[in-house]
């Protein structure tokens, strides 16, 4: 599949950006300083930023609090939070406690296979998901964890960070889905960019799910891992990627606006 340079995308009807954070909001592994402006600049145009992360629900509670974003879907779809505080629960769990416990004893299995895997420092602020750092893990060891969780009835993913261990159809295309639905229903598939860089974020790249999606350049390194790629991809890597992305956008919106503003002296 060929990747379409994003000076190609039409993005005048885009009005929400659902985008993951490490790797692609991130440069270096830190927000830049430019990070909060750019935020800013598409908040003032009228875009919506809604931030759809592995990272845990800990995390991103804080996260969500600070920045100028819509909310944010944290631990690969499994819950949704606003900026208000209000959090909501995306994945079917009936006892929390349970699966916490279920989750553990998950890990500590594939451990006794991969000795050299280590927990993540962030599971005691998690809720859906267990997660391991990626480390050096390879190509064949990713497959085969990913297959001793599904052969336990769980799903796996990864991304440039940690590796997840997380229920059955639980995505970030899913989360998604669900909170478009509930949560801003005035906005529909095609006004809505998925935006990211790796693995855990390809249900996101589902072209019958969000016609619109980007990777940054990074996403060009798992090109041959994944079934879904975005539709484009930007020139650079991590959040210049996304700069590149926002000016396109802002420049949209400047534009027309300039066209509203042209027809209102015409009438």
């Amino acid at each position: 599949m060929t990747l379409l340079n994003l000076n190609q995308a039409d993005l005048s009807d885009i009005r929400l950006i659902a985008s993951d954070v490490d790797g692609t909001l991130t440069q270096n592994g830190k927000f830049s300083s430019d990070f909060i402006s750019t935020l800013l600049d598409l908040q003032s145009a009228g875009i919506k930023v809604l931030l759809v992360t592995g990272r845990s629900a800990g995390w991103v509670s804080a996260l969500v609090n600070y920045l100028p974003v819509a909310g944010a879907i944290a631990e690969n779809g499994g819950l949704f939070l606003q900026p208000n505080g209000q959090q909501f629960l995306l994945s079917s769990i009936p006892n929390l406690s349970r699966h916490r416990i279920l989750l553990e004893n998950t890990f500590h299995h594939i451990k006794q296979l991969f000795p050299h895997l280590h927990p993540s420092a962030d599971n005691q602020f998690r809720i859906t998901d267990w997660t391991f750092d990626v480390n050096d893990l390879s190509t064949d060891d990713l497959q085969a964890i990913s297959s001793q969780c599904q052969q336990m009835g769980w799903s796996f993913a990864y991304s440039n960070v940690q590796c997840h261990i997380k229920p059955l159809y639980q995505d970030k295309a899913t989360g998604l889905d669900a909170v478009l639905k509930n949560h801003f229903p005035e906005i529909n598939s095609l006004q809505v960019l998925t935006f990211g860089d790796s693995p855990n974020d390809e249900a996101m790249f589902d072209a019958d799910l969000f016609p619109i999606s980007v990777g940054v350049a990074n996403v060009r390194h798992y090109q041959d891992k994944m079934m879904h790629l975005p539709k484009y991809v930007a020139q650079a890597s991590e959040f210049a990627g996304f700069q590149e992305l926002a000016m396109l956008l802002l420049k949209n919106s400047v534009i027309d606006d300039s066209m509203k503003t042209r027809r209102s002296y015409a009438g």
